[in-house]
């Protein structure tokens, strides 16, 4: 993995992420040298959503009133399906998840995440996968949706599935570290 070292990361989420696609990106972006903040709705802990039940709970660092998109250099997404269907109709976590767009840094979304690529625009016209009960919906939106463990384009990096995991951080980390997102056209 790239060393992303002095990068700021945020990853917005809230309770019913899926569990390792928030912990995984969180240990080895910060294993990569970068600051990763979890930013939520709320102060407090957020719990995460583990196969079948509830799961483990994450401290949340910042929340989405404090937090500022100029503050950071990539944003990640976790899924599960709680998760991005509770922010996908909160204006603040679309604003925010926009606001890394517009800046042209990179934005990751891993699953049922790219729900709110969709309702931000950011995923039409844009070649992307996801989990594949949300496929009709990212192409309905206008995505470019292909199933592959990682799918990038100018700076937006989506994956499947917990077991896309190492391709996804690996990915979004050599994003973040290249800035290629910076070469991408105004959106």
């Amino acid at each position: 993995m790239q060393d992303i070292s002095g990068k700021r990361v945020a990853i917005l989420a809230t309770n019913g992420f899926e569990q390792s696609e928030l912990e995984v990106p969180l240990k080895k972006l910060r294993d990569a040298g970068a600051t990763v903040d979890v930013v939520s709705l709320e102060h407090g802990e957020i719990k995460g959503w583990d196969h079948k039940d509830w799961g483990r709970a994450v401290p949340v660092d910042r929340t989405l009133d404090e937090a500022r998109a100029d503050d950071y250099d990539a944003i990640v997404l976790p899924g599960g399906v709680i998760n991005p269907d509770l922010l996908r109709v909160e204006k603040k976590a679309l604003d925010f998840t926009k606001a890394f767009w517009s800046a042209k840094k990179a934005v990751g979304a891993i699953c049922h995440a790219p729900w709110l690529l969709v309702e931000t625009g950011i995923v039409k016209g844009r070649r992307v996968t996801s989990y594949k009960s949300i496929k009709t919906d990212v192409i309905n939106a206008g995505g470019l949706w292909q199933d592959s463990p990682v799918m990038t384009d100018q700076g937006l990096v989506t994956s499947r599935n917990p077991g896309d995991l190492d391709a996804f951080c690996d990915k979004l980390a050599e994003e973040i570290k290249e800035g290629r997102h910076e070469k991408r056209a105004a959106a």
